[in-house]
């Protein structure tokens, strides 16, 4: 029986590596006849060795019969910062930008296509039953009323249960080495996988409700 899935990966920050092996073990997964997106939750770059790769990869697409949409996060928008303002490069290069400059180093390739295609991410991906988001969201305020750096950049409380009404969050960014941890509103994939070398894909299914129906880890 064919079924509606969406994997989402958070957090690769420069593993080309692990977002080879989390694309393999994806399409293991879904079979032929499944209705397959992938929600890529932002911070493709920074850290890791591998940011030029992540980013030609992506931009490349997915394969025939597979929806990919990829979010924004806040080491994006700092590389789309420092582009624009040189001033902020300090800063860019502070929090992991060296590493990605450096993955551009004797490549030839320009970062300017990159940076058009960082410009034009969006933030949020919604669906019927749960909200996709780099960072987390304000649970007060309308998805259409959100502050785009709260979308980028929010830390959750300890613990934090709640989703956005009757929406499920689904997001990266507060890193949880041992996780990711499960809540009834939210579900939260940053794993450190630059450092630890453990990315967890958590596969929904678009018929439920709620949290993850199963989780995928690559290392």
């Amino acid at each position: 029986m064919a079924r509606d899935l969406t994997f989402a990966v958070a957090d690769l920050h420069g593993r080309f590596d692990l977002l080879a092996k989390a694309l393999e073990a994806i399409g293991a997964y879904a079979g032929a006849d499944d209705k397959t997106r992938v929600v890529f939750l932002g911070d493709y770059i920074d850290r890791g060795p591998e940011s030029l790769q992540i980013l030609q990869r992506l931009r490349a697409g997915p394969p025939a019969g597979v929806i990919w949409t990829c979010l924004k996060g806040n080491h994006e928008d700092m590389m789309a910062q420092a582009a624009r303002d040189p001033s902020l490069m300090p800063w860019w290069i502070r929090n992991g930008g060296d590493a990605t400059l450096a993955s551009y180093q004797g490549t030839g390739i320009s970062p300017g296509g990159d940076l058009a295609w960082i410009e034009n991410l969006p933030f949020l991906y919604v669906d019927q039953h749960r909200v996709f988001v780099h960072a987390g969201v304000d649970p007060a305020l309308p998805l259409a009323a959100q502050n785009e750096k709260v979308l980028m950049t929010k830390r959750y409380a300890s613990g934090f249960p709640d989703g956005h009404g009757h929406r499920h969050v689904v997001h990266g960014h507060s890193p949880h080495e041992e996780g990711p941890p499960l809540y009834p509103g939210r579900t939260a994939l940053d794993t450190l996988a630059w450092r630890t070398g453990r990315l967890v894909v958590a596969v929904f299914d678009n018929e439920v409700q709620g949290g993850p129906v199963d989780l995928i880890e690559v290392r």
